[in-house]
């Protein structure tokens, strides 16, 4: 995924094409894209979200994200997040993967409702389209994210 400078679009640009020397324009605006600015690091890989940045990397995202709510004290979200981190890079491109620690960061949680971890919140365009409380079995969830055409 590579931000627009201009526009502040997200991109997606398929590595294989910047490997091939291609320069990648934004598809909102047609402007050239800062092929550097492209964060393999997190692709495949759950990316940590803060009260802060929620609007910018979950929100605003143009692929479905699941958002892992979870706390360090709990168990059941130590028991979620292997499948987090697998799932990540299973669905690396169709769907992307975020954790938010509600502990760090309450607005969020409060915003959201959330009374209950771990929760999975599963957006798409800005909205909450599911919610998976509890610890769910990887079939469970890879179900309902297939549900929501993930």
């Amino acid at each position: 995924m590579i931000k627009c400078p201009a526009c502040g679009a997200m991109n997606r640009v398929a590595p294989e094409k910047l490997a091939e020397g291609r320069r990648p324009r934004c598809g909102r605006c047609k402007q050239p894209l800062d092929a550097g600015a492209a964060r393999p690091a997190n692709v495949g890989t759950p990316v940590v979200v803060t009260d802060a940045t929620f609007a910018d990397e979950v929100e605003r995202s143009p692929v479905p994200v699941v958002v892992d709510m979870w706390a360090e004290w709990c168990g059941p979200c130590r028991t979620v997040a292997p499948i987090i981190d697998e799932l990540a890079g299973q669905m690396a491109g169709r769907v992307r993967f975020a954790k938010l620690n509600v502990d760090e960061n309450p607005a969020t949680a409060s915003r959201f409702g959330v009374r209950s971890i771990p929760t999975l919140l599963v957006m798409q365009g800005g909205r909450e389209v599911d919610r998976i409380v509890g610890a769910q079995p990887k079939t469970e969830i890879v179900r309902r994210l297939e549900r929501i055409g993930a």
